[in-house]
């Protein structure tokens, strides 16, 4: 019986369509017998569950779905292997998709893997909490990492963006610099947005001068970034980028034009992607792979419970190389 539905499966179990789905959604207040005749019907009729049933090891995938804005780079080959380091050790398979930045293509990534996995990790700084709520599909335990989130009721992880850009402009500042350039990511994007925003609160209660242009957090809009404000006159002597790949560029358009680093222009980025420590890059560690990993356990532990909300706040750290202190040792 191929397409049979949950109701063939509670007439088979002789039960109630709800205690169904109590059973097949893995919550507690349901007898074992109940669960046996579940189990038991499923198996006859061959019935194959949504992503919701998940607490009968018959209906679990053993896979978890991660949706994220990119599969290419440092960073987000950090994150995957973070979080393949979890799904091994809690006995899961990851399906790895990208979102590509537009919410139609989100809906569609998202979509596709509903009825694989056993539940959901989702990084999608690019899109409006209303048009997340949109493409993630309901009934799957799901952890959104970066993401806005307008209902507050799906568990979360939110890096400190606020207290990493506050420590990168104190150190410029300790340092000397007072002319200060932020190369942020693209707008709309709510990593580049909050750092952006608060690089200028910073930067106005520091009371130095500063200014922002945008990159899409490509090395090469760091480069180009470096290239157009010396073309314009522009008068700097530090930049903060807004993640490590737009830093880089910045320090090869810099050495390039002849301009030494950091005694002329002081150079910080964001993240710690591993290139950055082999460059001597100044710049904010996020722990990258430590993120995924921690979203994977969250998830797998939030399995067959009601309430497993709640935003966890991840605190990056400054560490401090050749880019900005000539004598900083790495």
């Amino acid at each position: 019986m191929p397409d049979a539905t949950i109701r063939d499966v509670a007439r088979r179990a002789e039960l109630s369509v709800a205690t169904v789905s109590r059973v097949l959604n893995g919550f507690e207040s349901v007898s074992e017998s109940a669960r046996e005749r579940v189990s038991e019907a499923v198996r006859e009729l061959g019935y194959v569950p949504h992503a919701g049933a998940r607490s009968l090891s018959l209906a679990r995938t053993n896979a978890i779905g991660v949706v994220l804005p990119d599969l290419h780079g440092e960073f987000f080959s950090e994150i995957v292997r973070g979080l393949d380091k979890a799904a091994n050790r809690e006995g899961y398979l990851l399906l790895l998709s990208n979102l590509h930045g537009s919410p139609e293509q989100a809906s569609l990534a998202l979509r596709a893997v509903h009825g694989r996995v056993d539940g959901l990790i989702v990084m999608a700084p690019q899109l409006e909490a209303e048009e997340l709520a949109a493409a993630l599909p309901s009934g799957i335990p799901s952890i959104l990492i970066n993401t806005r989130d307008c209902s507050g009721a799906r568990a979360a992880i939110h890096l400190d963006n606020a207290a990493g850009v506050r420590a990168v402009v104190a150190h410029l500042v300790s340092l000397g610099r007072r002319r200060l350039i932020h190369i942020a990511g693209p707008e709309g994007n709510m990593d580049a947005d909050e750092r952006a925003a608060t690089f200028r609160e910073v930067c106005g209660a520091h009371g130095i001068t500063c200014e922002t242009v945008r990159g899409d957090f490509g090395e090469e809009s760091g480069s180009a970034a470096v290239e157009n404000l010396r073309s314009s006159g522009q008068d700097f002597d530090g930049i903060f980028a807004a993640n490590d790949n737009m830093a880089i560029g910045a320090l090869q358009a810099l050495r390039s034009a002849g301009v030494t680093v950091p005694h002329e222009v002081a150079v910080a980025g964001f993240d710690d992607i591993p290139l950055a420590r082999h460059l001597g890059l100044t710049t904010v560690r996020v722990r990258i792979a430590e993120l995924g990993e921690r979203a994977l356990v969250r998830l797998v532990s939030s399995f067959g419970k009601r309430n497993a909300g709640g935003d966890e706040l991840h605190a990056p750290e400054l560490v401090i190389r050749s880019s900005t202190d000539p004598k900083a040792v790495f």
